[in-house]
């Protein structure tokens, strides 16, 4: 039997909050676009409103697990895109300035006890200008999910491409 590496790109937020959805908003772009760029097999496509139990159930397993989610940093820069890696030894959360760093922590800290850590974590935290109730990003963030969705598709193709070093991408 082969065993394959498993990759789970996870967009974590909101879409009744504005700007929290552009995670889900940028797996929703991946996933239409997969006719046409398909991703490599071993990617799941996945969303997390903000549940660390549903998060540890979606990266276990998982040899990398990418999270992209909004962050909010009073006063910040609305679209500024950090990029953050951790492995298996240094799951050091949580992220400051991110809204969803108490369900990366706890999901980190529910993961360990039970040895469902994914070996690598990297999470895409996107710079918010717009949390208030409702649907649909702001129009800082609206025109950067098929940016932001390139850049993570590279990523995960890299990731699936042993000789490939990876290169973070810059917003």
């Amino acid at each position: 039997m082969e065993l394959r590496t498993r990759i789970a790109l996870i967009g974590l937020g909101s879409d009744s909050r504005r700007d929290d959805g552009v995670g889900r908003a940028v797996v929703e772009a991946l996933r239409d676009r997969a006719l046409e760029q398909p991703l490599p097999p071993e990617v799941d496509l996945e969303t997390c409103n903000g549940e660390p139990a549903r998060l540890v159930g979606l990266w276990h397993d998982a040899d990398l697990a990418v999270v992209v989610t909004c962050a909010h940093d009073y006063p910040g820069e609305p679209g500024r895109v950090v990029r953050r890696e951790f492995d298996a030894a240094d799951f050091a959360l949580p992220m400051r300035a991110e809204p969803h760093s108490r369900v990366l922590s706890e999901a980190v800290e529910l993961s360990r006890p039970l040895g469902r850590l994914p070996r690598r974590l990297v999470v895409y935290a996107v710079q918010g200008a717009d949390s208030s109730l409702g649907t649909g990003l702001s129009p800082t963030l609206a025109p950067m999910v098929d940016r932001l969705a390139d850049c993570v598709a590279q990523e995960l193709v890299r990731e699936s491409t042993p000789v490939a070093p990876v290169r973070p991408c810059r917003s």
